[in-house]
């Protein structure tokens, strides 16, 4: 007996998103924020070692040091970004090999479509912020970092004055010492060395505070004695004063911005071969989230003899690699070793390339072939 079917019978509707997508995505949002807080902390701290250093000289406020933490927690969450889907698609399947749970994806009539459907619902709008953060975020924290470090260091010269220690400024041109320093800042038994021109003035007073009046900042000292005159004659003054008023001038310096603090509208508009090679960096970031995701499906696979994270290590190669690649690319392109759309597509295209491999190793090249087919024959 001949059936007539309706048309578009076992046509079903297939939801835009499933609960294999929901559980992934979920899972790899977890995993991802945890990876990214740990690399995070442990670049920012060892870059804010160093802005420690210079507060501890009085090269930067104490007031500026929390703005400069967070500026410097942007900048870093967003180098940082490819690296942490990476290891984060690369943690959540291979939890989902060794639970058994791609077996039973795998028996339901999933493939290799259904986990990139799952990744990519986080992954790409994550690249399409990443751009936005990559192009305007992290530059603009980068320019105000700099920005907040050059105010700091202009008006250093009184930061950083300690009880009981010498404080060196303006190039040696400053000396201060302080025996002691009460809770308003008033401080007692001040030592001043002052150089000029060739004169060095030495300054010994029995108290002194920092004002800040109309024509400028001022070391107001109190009761004390000033000899000036130059090294080797006898040529010098001797003067006892009440009162005597240090004149502590604002330096005046022109703020230089790294390449990473440039506007992107700057960039697009130049064509400094340096300026090409920066604004491919930039765009590294999104593009690295994009095609390292793709590599970490099939590389997720457990090794029989790999232990729960087999491929981890195989990871980590690949991701040091492609970054120290992206990293040479833009020296080259910089030194017009390459041309300048090799810098851009040449590491990507092979990160590309190792993500089809992998692929084609995971379930075969006939396999590829037929899929490649199927999408070119559409």
């Amino acid at each position: 007996m001949e059936v007539n079917w309706p048309e578009g019978y076992k046509v079903g509707r297939r939801k835009m998103v499933t609960v294999l997508d929901k559980m992934i995505a979920q899972d790899l949002l977890k995993t991802l924020l945890a990876v990214l807080t740990v690399i995070v902390v442990i670049i920012v701290s060892r870059k804010f070692i160093r802005i420690l250093d210079k507060a501890i000289e009085g090269q930067v406020s104490n007031e500026t040091l929390l703005s400069i933490l967070g500026l410097k927690t942007i900048v870093a969450g967003v180098t940082f970004l490819p690296a942490a889907i990476f290891m984060a698609v690369l943690m959540v399947l291979g939890r989902m090999y060794r639970d058994q749970e791609m077996s039973a994806v795998s028996s339901a009539g999933g493939g290799a479509g259904t986990i990139y459907r799952a990744v990519f619902l986080l992954v790409f709008p994550l690249s399409v912020l990443a751009t936005g953060l990559s192009m305007y975020t992290a530059p603009w924290a980068e320019s105000r970092t700099t920005q907040l470090m050059h105010q700091d260091e202009e008006s250093a010269d009184l930061r950083g004055i300690g009880a009981g220690k010498f404080s060196e400024y303006s190039q040696g041109d400053l000396v201060f010492y302080v025996e002691k320093i009460d809770a308003d800042k008033k401080m007692h038994e001040v030592f001043v060395q002052t150089r000029q021109h060739g004169n060095v003035g030495i300054i010994n007073a029995e108290a002194g505070r920092v004002e800040n009046l109309a024509d400028g900042r001022y070391m107001i000292l109190e009761n004390g004695e000033r000899i000036q005159g130059q090294p080797g004659t006898l040529n010098y003054v001797i003067e006892k004063f009440v009162e005597y008023a240090v004149r502590m001038d604002t330096k005046e310096t022109a703020v230089n911005f790294d390449r990473e603090a440039v506007a992107v509208d700057a960039l697009l508009g130049s064509n400094q071969i340096v300026d090409v090679a920066e604004l491919q960096r930039r765009f590294s970031v999104p593009l690295g989230i994009l095609l390292l995701s793709f590599i970490a499906v099939p590389l997720a696979q457990l090794s029989p003899r790999g232990g729960v994270y087999g491929n981890m290590l195989v990871g980590f190669l690949i991701y040091f690699s492609y970054g120290n690649l992206i990293r040479v690319s833009q020296s080259w392109v910089m030194n017009e070793t390459i041309p300048s759309w090799l810098g851009v597509f040449g590491v990507n295209f092979l990160l590309l390339l190792t993500g089809g491999v992998l692929l084609a190793r995971l379930y075969g090249w006939q396999w590829l072939m037929i899929k490649v087919r199927e999408k070119v024959a559409r």
